[in-house]
């Protein structure tokens, strides 16, 4: 039996309501081919880390109050300016997916005024319009499976969902006993939909789950060294591939793992990579060390271990500063075709794409 975590978006022509089966948070464009239309086929770009807090946020608010005075917890319209250089690029796609790397709530930001290296300037909240501002710049899957999702706690995590709900951006990624904790049935592992015919399902992979979720020993100790289902929820995530596989759902899968600032993958996470291939995944995507570190092609299937920052204020050298935006096609077979879209990070606080 399927648990009522499992998120199910069925996606019809425009005009046409949706069909949402248990949890049903957002309705991602895309159409149902049919008689005389042409084959399925769906094209997703994938992003790495985002992060609307400390600087990203400031310049947020004073573009607001420059452009009409609404602070940005008023107004997602205030956020447009950072997503003005790269809008065109992600509007042509059928979904856009990218790394939440933080929870959305009222409080106050703490980050925003420390320095780097103080104990609040890893410490992410981010304002209520955010969830309205990825919306609108086409951002309407995210991952929550990463290090910074419950810096707030539980509730911080139980407020982003709300907000993600409201404004019709799905998720997934969070751990399975996240409901328990917060007291709501808003946990969500997977999420599967279908885009313009493609029946897919996202997954995701977190090296730094909660330990009670988790696999791994708290005792401090090199992952590196760690055997292959101890490290994360590998098994869980080996698991769901096969379980989406079976379901007739192409699995997806998005990580958060690896070393921050590596320019090579660690030797776990590719382990882990390969091991994901071989139990269906169509595609693995990784996010987390702030860098793009090597890709390759494993059994026919495509590995990206990080794309790097997407939206982010890290600006001390060219590797912090350039992301990269995977534009995937995917018809009813799998993968068809991957464009690198090379992305700087500018210090006015915007994403652009590389010229």
């Amino acid at each position: 039996m399927r648990s009522a975590a499992h998120l199910k978006i069925s996606l019809f022509l425009a005009g046409v309501a949706a069909l949402f089966l248990l949890f049903a948070y957002a309705p991602i464009v895309g159409e149902t081919p049919g008689v005389g239309r042409s084959p399925a086929r769906a094209t997703i770009i994938f992003g790495g880390d985002m992060m609307f807090d400390r600087s990203i946020r400031m310049a947020i608010e004073q573009h607001g109050k420059t452009q009409g005075g609404l602070p940005a917890e008023a107004s997602a319209q205030a956020g447009d300016f950072i997503f003005s250089c790269i809008d065109a690029t992600l509007g042509g796609a059928d979904l856009v997916v990218a790394n939440l790397e933080g929870p959305i709530t009222e409080h106050a930001s703490v980050s925003a005024s420390s320095t780097p290296g103080d104990e609040f300037n890893y410490t992410f909240t981010f304002p209520p319009s955010t969830a309205e501002l990825l919306y609108e710049h086409n951002v309407r899957m995210v991952n929550l499976g990463n290090n910074h999702i419950l810096n707030f706690g539980w509730e911080g995590a139980r407020s982003t969902t709300r907000y993600l709900q409201d404004a019709g951006v799905a998720y997934f990624g969070l751990p399975a006993g996240a409901s328990e904790q917060a007291g709501g049935p808003f946990a969500q592992g997977i999420a599967e939909g279908t885009v313009r015919g493609i029946k897919l399902a996202f997954i995701n992979y977190n090296e730094f789950s909660p330990a009670e979720y988790s696999n791994i020993p708290s005792t401090g100790a090199d992952t590196s060294s760690i055997g292959l289902q101890n490290v994360g929820m590998s098994s869980t995530t080996i698991s769901q591939i096969r379980q989406e596989r079976a379901r007739g759902y192409m699995p997806v899968v998005y990580t958060h793992w690896g070393v921050e600032y590596a320019t090579t993958s660690s030797a776990y996470s590719r382990e882990l990579a390969h091991s994901f291939i071989d139990a269906g995944a169509e595609i693995v995507i990784g996010s987390h060390p702030h860098v793009v570190e090597e890709n390759e092609v494993y059994k026919g299937k495509h590995i990206y271990y990080s794309l790097g920052n997407f939206i982010f204020d890290q600006y001390f050298n060219d590797d912090v500063r350039t992301g990269l935006l995977l534009a995937v096609t995917f018809n009813q077979n799998g993968v068809t075709a991957v464009k690198e879209i090379p992305i700087h990070l500018e210090t006015d606080r915007r994403t652009c794409p590389v010229e």
